[in-house]
């Protein structure tokens, strides 16, 4: 068995094609971790979302990591981890990044639907305002775990 470190390169390949992670963030000394689905370009995360638990959190304390992971089987699996900070897309003044965000995130089926869906069974008939946010990738790692005498069989 090994457990390899992965290069920050191997690492951005990982989130170029991953659309799931899960969301760490705290608020007064308490963690939170919650799935999102989110895409990948240039130093950042995108992310839609609606007003709710983590938004909160995450504005009075934006510093935020995201994990993803792809398991092959039990023998052979890569993490990436992402730390960075929330930053939220309010609309006029980032029309164009929340513009960007939509065009990233249509390209996953269904990227909208969990979010809204969920929102909406919750509060009923009132409008949900979507919500727009990026993380600012400060730093990533990954590590990649192998078991080589299950490859050679």
């Amino acid at each position: 068995m090994e457990v390899n470190e992965m290069a920050a390169e191997e690492c951005k390949a990982v989130l170029e094609h991953a659309s799931l992670g899960r969301l760490g963030c705290s608020y007064e000394n308490q963690p939170y971790v919650v799935p999102i689905h989110f895409a990948y370009d240039g130093g950042y995360l995108y992310v839609f979302s609606t007003s709710g638990q983590k938004v909160k959190w995450m504005r009075a304390n934006p510093k935020v990591c995201v994990q993803t992971d792809e398991a092959q089987n039990q023998s052979e699996w890569i993490s990436v981890i992402v730390n960075g900070q929330y930053e939220e897309l309010p609309g006029p003044q980032y029309t164009a990044e929340r513009k960007h965000a939509s065009s990233l995130l249509a390209k996953r089926s269904h990227w909208w639907l969990s979010a809204l869906g969920e929102r909406q069974m919750r509060v009923g008939d009132k409008l949900i305002e979507p919500l727009f946010f990026r993380i600012r990738i400060h730093s990533m790692s990954g590590l990649r775990f192998t078991d080589e005498k299950e490859r050679r069989g």
